[in-house]
């Protein structure tokens, strides 16, 4: 018996060998969680293999319980070095079958990138093979004796985990913080290793959450205001963010503001929610009415009664941007609102929570939360506010309908949702909602064509909200795959850049093509004037991640530092721009800190909706709000901070040393965000909300 357990713990320690060093290099892991669990499934296997008198049966079961640890491992290694993600279960059901259908191209490209390792994992079943012809592992029926003390091993594994995670829930350790309140899947799987993620992933909801009060951060820390350091968090209207006037001017005291300042919030009857909510919404509620509000502005209303069109660009990024290749972009991203310093946060399941972020104005809940919020009622989404004033709301996207419930998540939202191809559902029943889309079988599918497709359907109607999910900038970034990437290549030959950095920038023409087509649609129907413009990305470009020939891996962030001609960190990477544009407006400067949850509040605020800016994760960009940016794994960025909870390291953004107090309090105060984000969620809670508003009286 101790021979073949001992030949699969170190067969499994051997996979998690592989996947850890080729994921994540040299990097130590903690195992307090990781042993338990791999011996738990290492005495589980040594039990079947020994099961029946038969030896070509236990033998089968042999080969059938290496292949599935081999397929657990290797399958989460192809996706990390495809997505920079690991792979969790309810993903892989939601969306497995589909993602073979539309993504093969991607998975392939991930295969071959990673067949060194997928090839040294293969090496436990050669090492097998020689011990059972050596006669080595033995394969008779085990005693009634070797049954038990298997059990009783099992048995020794499963207490010292529940044991170790009991212990460390009682003295709230960062260990259970971080393996179960956190949940940031690729941190436990470099600290714990991969089967302890799954352990975590099929039955981390059953653990118990550690309560957390809100912890109100000591925004105003004397010395600083709030923004970035400096005097205005909104700069001058020309960009400059210079003060009127001079020494020699007479300086009058300042009148204040000629605006409304009150704070965005609507009269909920608390009781009524308290009572209508029920037991799981208590906490909700205290959260909502301990947060603060941010305010009225000189912005807010400013664009009432305009057309909107957004735009989530598939893996957009500032190194798209230039004045030679995508002069529309440009002009765009350097004029409107412009915001120096703004993050897109990548999501666990990447384009579904990007959208999710940009139109919820909410941290994502683990995974597919567009998906999960398809049985909920928002009353405070963009297409709600624009039905309130009689304008229809529609989307479009250049892949399939089904992919990701689309189908089934706009339109819950109040759009009126469309895509090139059916997917997996029936055209008897859906074939209404295809747009008649040129060349809709490339991959990926072109920005520009869709537009073209789209656009008559709502350029004459008198008031129109528009929203984008585009394709052309999706990976793999090559000349092979990418029939994007090759149909622009001659217009990037020029640059002194890696290939991939050009595949990936010659794809992206096609969403810059896209973009002047639609400003010149919009010119000729007279809307261009009326109309507000916003485009912000679902994630970075991961898809630049590589491993060459030789095995050695090359990840986004040098690819990007490498063009950019200097290092780069993880969290840099997910530096966005955002485009936020009116053809009438003067260009604003926002010198803040600000992500795309975000943008939700940005455009109530200056659409002139009513609505309660407590409901949402993300801030008015546009307020006196202080600047709060937060990632997926927890790390965050204030105006005065910038913390990696990966490598535990803060960086001081001022000379200010804000002390370690500020930091406890701030990530205190982001594991309140994150669990109120997921209760307004799983609780339906804008739909409650909405049934405790009290009117406004009438005149």
């Amino acid at each position: 018996m101790y021979r073949i357990l001992a030949f699969f713990l170190l067969s499994i320690l051997w996979l998690e060998g592989i996947y850890h060093f080729n994921i994540f290099g040299f990097v130590g892991v903690n195992p307090l969680l990781m042993i338990p669990v791999v011996v738990l499934v290492a005495t589980i296997e040594t039990i079947l293999v020994r099961c029946f008198k038969k030896r070509g049966i236990n033998l089968a079961i042999m080969w059938v319980c290496m292949s599935i640890n081999y397929l657990l491992y290797a399958v989460q290694l192809v996706y990390f070095n495809i997505f920079t993600k690991v792979l969790l279960l309810d993903v892989a059901f939601a969306t497995g079958g589909e993602a073979i259908t539309d993504f093969w191209r991607v998975a392939l490209d991930g295969i071959v990138r990673s067949l060194l390792p997928l090839v040294l994992m293969a090496v436990p079943f050669i090492v097998a093979a020689i011990l059972l012809r050596m006669d080595i592992l033995k394969l008779k029926q085990y005693h009634r004796r070797k049954f038990i003390e298997g059990g009783v091993i099992a048995v020794a594994a499963i207490s010292f985990y529940v044991v170790t995670i009991l212990f460390n829930y009682s003295q709230e350790t960062e260990l259970y913080k971080e393996y179960q309140e956190m949940y940031a899947p690729e941190e436990v799987a470099k600290q714990y290793g991969v089967l302890a993620l799954y352990q975590r992933d099929i039955m981390g909801d059953i653990l118990p959450e550690l309560d957390i009060d809100v912890v109100i951060p000591p925004i105003d820390i004397p010395g600083l205001i709030p923004g970035t350091g400096t005097e205005d968090v909104i700069g001058s209207e020309d960009g400059t963010g210079e003060e009127p006037g001079s020494e020699s001017e007479t300086v009058t005291e300042d009148p204040g503001p000629t605006y409304d300042t009150s704070p965005n919030v609507l009269n909920i009857d608390f009781d009524k929610l308290l009572e209508k909510g029920g037991k799981d919404a208590d906490k909700l509620v205290s959260y909502l009415q301990q947060m603060s509000p941010t305010n009225k502005n000189q912005y807010t209303g400013m664009f009432e009664g305009y057309n909107l069109i957004y735009i989530t660009a598939e893996a957009f990024s500032p190194y798209v941007v230039s004045e030679e290749l995508t002069p529309t972009l440009y002009k765009l991203a350097n004029s409107g609102f412009v915001v120096d310093d703004y993050y897109v946060p990548l999501g666990q399941t990447s384009t579904s929570d990007g959208e999710y972020m940009n139109l919820f104005g909410q941290i994502p809940n683990g995974s597919h939360s567009f998906r999960k919020s398809q049985d909920n009622t928002y009353p405070y989404a963009l297409p709600a506010y624009f039905a309130a004033e009689g304008v229809k709301s529609y989307a479009y996207h250049s892949n399939s309908l089904s992919y990701y419930d689309r189908y089934i998540t706009h339109p819950n939202l109040g759009y009126d949702f469309k895509a090139a191809k059916l997917g997996s559902l029936s055209k008897d029943k859906y074939g209404d909602k295809l747009i008649d889309m040129k060349n809709k079988g490339y991959w990926p599918n072109s920005d520009y064509e869709l537009f073209k497709a789209s656009i008559p359907e709502f350029i004459d109607d008198e008031r129109f909200h528009v929203y984008y999910m585009t394709m052309s900038g999706h990976a793999a970034y090559s000349w092979v795959g990418n029939a994007m990437s090759v149909k622009n290549k001659e217009a990037v030959a020029h640059l002194e850049c890696s290939d991939d950095m050009k595949a990936y920038i010659a794809c992206n023409l096609e969403l810059e093509k896209a973009m002047a087509y639609l400003l010149e649609e919009l010119e000729k129907a007279g809307k261009l004037e009326s109309t507000v413009i916003v485009l912000s990305a679902d994630h970075h470009p991961y898809g630049l991640a590589k491993t060459l020939e030789d095995g050695t891996k090359v990840t986004a962030e040098q690819i990007i530092g490498e063009y950019l001609g200097r290092q780069i960190d993880s969290i840099e990477l997910q530096k966005n721009t955002l485009i936020l544009w009116n053809s009438q407006m003067e260009t604003v400067e926002v010198n803040k800190t600000c992500s795309s949850i975000d943008i939700m509040p940005t455009l109530l605020n200056l659409f002139g909706f009513d609505f309660d800016s407590r409901l949402f994760a993300g801030r008015d960009m546009l307020s006196d709000s202080p600047s709060l940016v937060m990632f997926s794994n927890k790390s965050f960025i204030t105006d005065y901070v910038i913390y990696n909870s990966s490598s535990k390291k803060t960086t001081l953004r001022t000379d200010l040393d804000v002390g370690d107090d500020y930091i406890k309090s701030m990530k205190s105060y982001v594991d309140v965000m994150f669990k109120y984000s997921k209760g307004m969620l799983t609780e339906d809670f804008h739909n409650l909300v909405s049934q405790c508003v009290i009117p406004e009286p009438t005149e």
